[in-house]
């Protein structure tokens, strides 16, 4: 129970914000909805509210959707004009096959954009009323014959950026280390004020997380203690807090979007994927150290959900986009036989990733 409830708080949190995403654009552009449902499956409880659409929760809490009126999601210009002689012409304005492209292209949209904005606001609240951390981090220690020591960083550098990112914490060493694409880092160090830049090695070891998880963890060789003599977190205003939410997003789908490029070459650590399990595991982990943490929580998995349904896939946002793309460069929608064929091609990735990711949770739990 430790791990369900957080894991059903959580996921509950960023599908509905998903789906009101979509929920929101369908309304504004006249789109009837019928239902809005929070999981899959049987109902467990739900209401109709004055424009008819059913809000629910349902038994498996994996997801969500929302249904339009008359929904269909593959059809051919024929059946398309087969469809509409079955509606009146008020409810034809109701279908969302009869919207504009562009109005199409931004109710599928609308999901994951729902997502980034959430984890906008999350990070955007905590560094206006908590802070952030601009602590600076001095190496205090290298390591005898380790990468870093190789490489000629000296105690006391001053670290201010790693592969072109600007540290500003001591805490995002460790990320951007870990989050590195390629076994050679760049270092740019302060060193008795002048600016030097160093390429290091890396080395994986086997370590555990603040959670006591097993992780493999990449490291250079140095402990890291702050340059001043006391924590610099800093209450931000909102224009500045919303430069470095946007700006942690960006990080987060970027270095999500690198991990999927080494995983399509087979240079990715596969032990780092993780699916429900995972999550559900992290959500109770996380939860036990507080509100705070627990929140960011949600933003980064709000994040990833947003990111994740724009990759180009059949069954995601981003399959739709990509057929409404198709649609505008040829003039008309793709045949009904080749979207059900991109369909279960889209099914049979989504099924398989599902299978491998159960199984890594399962192995690495």
């Amino acid at each position: 129970m430790n791990f369900i409830i957080p894991f059903i708080i959580l996921i509950t949190i960023v599908v509905f914000v998903h789906e009101y995403g979509h929920y929101y654009f369908a309304k504004k552009y006249g789109v009837g909805v019928k239902d809005f449902s929070i999981g899959f499956g049987k109902e467990i409880f739900g209401f109709n509210d004055k424009s008819g659409t059913r809000w629910k929760f349902c038994l498996i809490p994996l997801g969500g959707y929302v249904k339009f009126f008359g929904d269909r999601n593959v059809f051919s210009q024929a059946e398309q004009a087969e469809i509409l002689k079955k509606y009146s012409k008020n409810d034809q304005s109701k279908l969302f096959i009869t919207k504009p492209l562009y109005q199409r292209a931004l109710i599928v949209f609308g999901g994951p954009l729902a997502n980034f904005l959430l984890a906008i606001l999350i990070f955007s609240l905590i560094y206006i009323f908590i802070g952030k951390d601009f602590t600076p981090p001095k190496i205090e220690k290298v390591s005898i014959d380790s990468p870093a020591e190789k490489a000629g960083l000296k105690k006391n550098d001053i670290i201010i950026g790693i592969n072109n990112n600007k540290v500003l914490s001591i805490r995002e060493v460790s990320t951007f280390i870990n989050t590195a694409s390629s076994n050679k880092i760049d270092i740019k160090v302060l060193r008795n004020d002048r600016e030097i830049t160093l390429e290091t090695g890396t080395e994986i070891i086997q370590s555990k997380d603040v959670f006591g998880n097993s992780i493999n963890k990449k490291v250079i060789g140095i402990s890291i203690i702050p340059a001043t003599s006391e924590i610099n977190q800093k209450k931000l205003g909102p224009a500045t807090a919303l430069y470095y939410s946007i700006k942690e997003i960006w990080f987060v789908s970027k270095t999500t979007i690198n991990y999927v490029g080494l995983l399509i070459r087979g240079k990715a650590d596969t032990t780092q994927l993780g699916g429900p399990i995972k999550i559900a595991k992290i959500s109770g982990q996380v939860a036990e150290f507080g509100v705070l943490a627990f929140i960011m929580t949600i933003a980064y998995i709000s994040i990833s959900l947003g990111l994740i349904n724009l990759f180009p896939i059949p069954l995601l946002d981003g399959g739709h986009l990509m057929f409404f793309l198709f649609e505008k460069i040829l003039g008309r929608p793709l045949s009904q036989k080749t979207q059900e064929g991109f369909f279960r091609i889209g099914l049979f990735l989504l099924i398989s990733l599902m299978v491998f990711t159960t199984f890594n949770d399962i192995n690495t739990w």
